[in-house]
């Protein structure tokens, strides 16, 4: 069964930073891409980052101040976010596109991805 589990989520002030977790199972992370996405309240979902094995992309919604990693012998993938803001509130979700698209073009568009994992709440306050 694939699993995607995200975690590290939660309350924190402005100009505060957090690391998302995201760990997989059931599935090579190494053939996948891991994308990073966020929905914010009453707003379309979107897409932050993308990390394959050869590749990593962010989006304009990264800012300079996320910043995506993985660890494919820990099935993890992770998602460091500095100087945060109020705007930055939302659910975060990762998933998984693949197996061997990676972060290819139309990475940022969530029909792209095969898995996802439930979210973690992040929640920024002024």
């Amino acid at each position: 069964e694939v699993q995607l589990v995200e975690s590290g989520g939660g309350l924190v002030q402005t100009g505060g930073s957090l690391r998302l977790s995201c760990v997989t199972s059931g599935f090579i992370l190494a053939d996948y891409g891991i994308g990073w996405f966020r929905r914010a309240p009453g707003k379309e979902r979107e897409g932050i980052a993308c990390i394959s094995t050869t590749d990593g992309k962010y989006g304009d919604a990264a800012e300079g101040r996320f910043f995506i990693s993985r660890v494919t012998m820990q099935n993890a993938a992770y998602l460091q976010i500095y100087n945060m803001k109020p705007e930055d509130t939302a659910v975060y979700y990762c998933a998984a596109r693949g197996p061997t698209m990676g972060c290819g073009p139309q990475w940022v568009s969530d029909n792209e991805y095969d898995y996802w994992g439930q979210g973690t709440q992040v929640t920024v306050s002024s």
